[in-house]
């Protein structure tokens, strides 16, 4: 399956728009997002994706219960801070990242095939033992001015970085 990753959208909407757009050019079929939309404004913009979109929250989101309604509005799921997923076979772990140290502990514990986060906004894919470490970067590209989100082939466990400039 070819999975979309995006993170840190926070509120930036011109950049979401490209970014839905490019998710639907790569055809995925999952969008995991590692949080930080920010407010529930941005949700209609995810409405034109054409793929199945799984989401947690981050520490900048702000009316949660507002933003988690809207999602499933449009027939998303936001799982609160924390999501386990399966896709073909894998175990992956989706949460923002902001706490660093359940992050580096789900990354260490080696209990995930590929954990996804957020929060830096700078983009990398590392492996830590049998783990894949995949932060996505920012949508936004308020921080590093190089907006960013990344796919995923689950067959070959490729993942490549798309800057969205």
């Amino acid at each position: 399956m070819i999975v979309g990753i995006i993170a840190d959208t926070h509120d930036r909407l011109p950049l979401l728009d490209k970014a839905v757009k490019r998710l639907n050019e790569e055809r995925v079929e999952l969008v995991l997002h590692a949080g930080d939309y920010v407010a529930p404004f941005v949700v209609p913009h995810f409405k034109s994706l054409k793929a199945n979109l799984i989401g947690v929250f981050g520490n900048n989101d702000g009316d949660k219960e507002l933003l988690k309604s809207r999602f499933t509005e449009i027939g998303a799921e936001i799982r609160g801070k924390f999501a386990e997923v399966i896709v073909d076979k894998l175990r992956i772990a989706l949460l923002h990242g902001d706490e660093m140290g359940l992050l580096q502990s789900l990354i260490d514990v080696g209990n995930y095939d590929i954990v996804v986060h957020g929060h830096t906004h700078e983009a990398k894919t590392y492996r830590k033992e049998a783990t894949l470490v995949i932060n996505p970067g920012e949508i936004c590209g308020y921080l590093n001015e190089n907006p960013s989100m990344t796919i995923l082939d689950t067959q070959t466990l490729d993942a490549k970085t798309i800057l969205l400039k």
